[in-house]
Formats: C-alpha cells, structure tokens, sequence
C-alpha cells in the first residue's frame, strides 16, 4: 500500500524516555494505545516501534539463565510491542556493568556485588529480592578435600571473571587467609569448571547459584562428588562484610550427596532507573504475578514473594515497583 510506512526499526527505551516534556511513565500506554487503536494511522500493517528488554542473566546452566528467558517469554506473550531477549553474561558484576551502561534494561545479581553506596541520582534500581545463593564447593572423594582449609596447595576455580561467585569467594578466602599463593586459583565459569573436575585438572570449584545448579546436578549424576561444609564461616564473613550473608542448608535431596551447611545471600533482579515508570511496573507486576509459571522453569524463582521482594538494600525500589508494591499492599 503506497501510503503506508515500513515498519520502523527495534529500539530501545532510552530515546523514548528522553522526549522532551514526557512524563517517565508515559511510554507504556502510549504504546499500548498505538496497538489498540491501528486505524487511526490510516494504515493496518504499521506498528510503533518496539520496546527492547535485554535481560543480563549468566551461565546457560545455570538459574539466572532459566530464569531470565522464563521471564522473557512471559514478558513477550503479555506485554504488547515489547521484545524480550536473554544475555548470556559471567553473571552479577558484569550484568551490573551492562545495567549501568544501558546495555541491557534488567538484569540478576547478588547483592554482595553491588556497590556498597549507589551512585547519586542512582543509575540502577531494584525491582525485587528474588531468592538466596548459596555458594558451592564441589570436589571429589579422591581429591581429599574435606575443609576449606584443604584447598591449601590445590587447584581451585574460583568462577569467572566479572561473576557474584568470584566476588564471594574471594571475600572467603581473604577472611580464611587463603591467599593467591597458597591456593592455585583458575578463574573458570561454571561450565568450564565441571569440565576441568571432570577432566582433573583442578581439584575443586565454586560457584554460587540457587538450588539446584542444573551443571551441579548432571555431575553428580555422572560421577562420585562430595560438596564442602561452609557453614562455619559465615559469621567471619558477616564480620568482615556485614549486612548479606546468611547461612543455608543444602539437603541431601538436592544433588544425592551428603548434605552440608555453607553461607548465602540474596539475588536482586535489576533494572536501569530510567526506565518509565509505568513499563517498570508492569514488569514487577508479571514478575510476582507468574511466580508459578517462573518456578516450573526452576525452583529457586518459587521463593519471591511482595513481602520479601522489597528487601533490596543497598539498592533503592524502582519507583514504578514502589508503585505496585504499594497497590497490592494488604
């Protein structure tokens, strides 16, 4: 049809919320509007532009990937003109760093990677608290690892890279006195370190993720591995580093192994502070609203809930969450 215009190219948010004069919340039923009402413009196969949600998620077997692309479907079936997509990161500090540079609109992290001061006005915000990490030492029976102080002398992946469980494993050792030269450290992602334990060529892994790490469970399944007690030290981590870390169970009916104690501490769902707030809030509204839905696709997303979702220190709501908090409220 000759008056009608192509469909216009994805873009992001960012240049919709800068319009001179609009109200922050203003892009979303503008958005819908333009769905709803396609005769308006006189031409039946022109759409607005859509709005991109790059989700930063981490490790595609482990939860912050099941999670975000669960997420990204119900966000593409229910909100209209919206285009969800998964990032496959090394997990919370680089998901952070891509949140803060605009390169992706939500993404997971622990807490303890946050900045201990966000930035003034903030650059992020939180949408919701959405389940504990717990940090994970798998070794093997023939590795004679039993205590964190037998990775003395060892080869031990410590995770990736710009990763939450890089982060808490180095506040760990540090607080052990386990330092660089004691412990032989390779910075492996989840992945490559069950492929390296598997290979022998390191005697023992972290990594920090809800229960269950889906890689965690196929070694287990494969062959003999033990996980590491940590319990005892998360009181001198909570010295060190007040404010997150708790200590968690993990029960034998998660991996088969023998069940241990080790130390955790929350998982955030971000999101850039500029993000209109009426978008922001339908998100958390899908997020809490579809936690069946979230769980079927892995377990840990069953623990949100409106009460706990709102502990999101040191980070502030995002107003347009505050606002949805705020209607459901009891």
């Amino acid at each position: 049809m000759r008056g009608c215009a192509r469909p216009p190219a994805r873009r992001t948010v960012q240049p919709v919320i800068r319009t001179p004069g609009r109200r922050r919340g203003a892009a979303l039923p503008v958005l819908l509007l333009a769905m709803a009402l396609p005769g308006l413009t006189g031409c039946q196969d022109a759409s607005p532009p859509a709005v991109q949600i790059r989700i930063a998620t981490g490790s595609p077997t482990a939860v912050y990937y099941a999670f975000g692309q669960s997420l990204a479907t119900i966000l593409n079936r229910e909100l209209p003109n919206v285009a969800a997509e998964v990032r496959v990161t090394a997990a919370s500090a680089e998901n952070i760093q891509l949140v803060d540079a605009g390169e992706a609109e939500l993404g997971f992290t622990q807490a303890d990677a946050l900045p201990a001061v966000p930035t003034t006005p903030p650059t992020i915000a939180a949408v919701a608290r959405v389940y504990d990490d717990l940090l994970h030492l798998v070794t093997t029976p023939a590795s004679g690892v039993r205590t964190l102080a037998d990775l003395r002398g060892r080869r031990v992946s410590v995770g990736a890279p710009g990763s939450g469980t890089e982060i808490t494993t180095s506040r760990l050792l540090d607080v052990a006195q386990l330092g660089e030269d004691e412990v032989h450290r390779e910075r492996l992602g989840l992945d490559d370190s069950v492929e390296a334990l598997r290979a022998g060529q390191i005697d023992a892994f972290f990594f920090s993720g809800g229960l269950p790490v889906g890689a965690v469970t196929t070694l287990a399944a494969q062959r003999r591995v033990q996980l590491v007690d940590l319990g005892a030290w998360t009181t001198p981590l909570r010295a060190h580093h007040p404010g997150f870390y708790v200590s968690r169970d993990i029960p034998r009916s998660v991996y088969g192994v023998d069940p241990v104690t080790t130390v955790a501490n929350p998982n955030y769902l971000i999101v850039r502070a500029d993000l209109p707030e009426g978008l922001v809030r339908e998100l958390t509204r899908l997020l809490m609203e579809r936690r069946e839905e979230l769980a079927s696709a892995h377990p840990a997303a069953g623990q949100m809930s409106p009460r706990s979702a709102i502990n999101t220190t040191p980070l502030p709501l995002h107003p347009g969450s505050v606002a949805w908090y705020n209607a459901v409220k009891p």
